[in-house]
């Protein structure tokens, strides 16, 4: 019996890719940055599943040149706004993504870049590194406090309310924005309070970002509502970048409009050595890692691979985007 031919863009664990071997006659692209568009292109072709990254961009192009044949799409990530969902659910192929296995991780690594960003963890490493560590001193990066501060959570969905979890054991005021508030019930949970974004942005010491990528919240965090914001506060993504206008953000952090930025997802991805963010001593910048950690990528992989192997075989995906398809 013909295995099924899958394409899956870049190495993942192998939690996810021996069952893909077993199962599938499979190419993997081998090199650590992503396949060039033509790559891609060409190595898709005559597919019956393709495993995407965020970097892979899911078009019409891109299923025309891998042929009607093509059953599945299955996108290493939570997110999926590198894929043409509705195009493929009008070619009738399944999209899969990776969601809750993450929630925890990644909130996880955005509480580290809140604390990080507060106590100046990183301006203080570098201070050491640099030889400039004298003697203590009194007024020595000096930072907020984050026990009884205000949270501001933009994104109330499973990784903003593991944030709230986290932001009670600090005895923080949260507060959080949403496009669909959530139920009493939940909001009593989290003893979280429901806010206007102009109504959130002006109170909280902390602003952590954890909303989807849609044409809504594309430059939601812009120069106007940065503008809204305290001098000291403190902004926090690990959403997507583009959620946030950067060279607003450089002009806002030159200009002491905030106190400090601490991001894990940038706009563009990656940032350039020489791009103005690089260069400010109030953001900290990591390299879109907030589901990196062993446990989660592993899980993460076996999800997409689940996925991938479903489809090729003609049976709904564990974790479908589009589940439309299925009538």
């Amino acid at each position: 019996m013909t295995k099924p031919k899958v394409f899956v863009s870049r190495i993942i664990p192998e939690e996810g890719l021996a069952p893909i071997r077993a199962a599938c006659e499979v190419e993997i692209w081998q090199d650590e940055l992503p396949p060039p568009r033509d790559a891609l292109l060409t190595a898709i072709e005559g597919c019956d599943g393709v495993l995407t990254l965020l970097t892979d961009k899911v078009d019409d192009e891109f299923l025309d040149r891998a042929g009607p044949q093509l059953k599945v799409v299955s996108n290493f990530a939570v997110g999926f706004d590198n894929v043409d969902v509705a195009a493929c659910t009008k070619r009738g192929v399944a999209v899969g993504n990776t969601p809750g296995v993450l929630t925890e991780t990644t909130a996880d690594l955005a509480w580290t870049l809140l604390m990080a960003a507060a106590r100046r963890i990183t301006e203080g490493d570098r201070y050491v590194r640099d030889g400039k560590w004298k003697t203590w001193g009194p007024m020595l990066l000096m930072g907020p406090d984050v026990h009884g501060a205000t949270l501001g959570i933009v994104g109330f969905g499973r990784i903003g309310q593991a944030m709230a979890r986290r932001a009670k054991g600090f005895g923080m005021r949260v507060i959080y924005h949403d496009l669909q508030r959530a139920s009493k019930a939940v909001e009593a949970e989290y003893d979280a309070t429901y806010m206007t974004l102009d109504g959130l942005l002006p109170q909280a010491d902390f602003v952590s970002l954890h909303v989807n990528l849609s044409p809504e919240t594309k430059g939601l965090i812009n120069a106007e509502r940065l503008g809204w914001m305290k001098p000291t506060a403190i902004l926090i993504n690990t959403a997507r970048g583009p959620v946030v206008d950067s060279m607003a953000l450089v002009a806002a952090l030159e200009a002491g409009t905030i106190a400090a930025a601490a991001l894990d997802v940038t706009d563009p991805e990656p940032l350039p050595a020489d791009h103005p963010l690089i260069g400010l001593d109030n953001c900290l910048v990591v390299p879109h890692i907030a589901s990196a950690s062993r446990v989660t990528r592993g899980k993460m992989a076996s999800m997409a691979a689940a996925n991938l192997l479903a489809g090729v075989r003609g049976k709904r995906l564990p974790t479908p985007v589009n589940p439309e398809i299925y009538g």
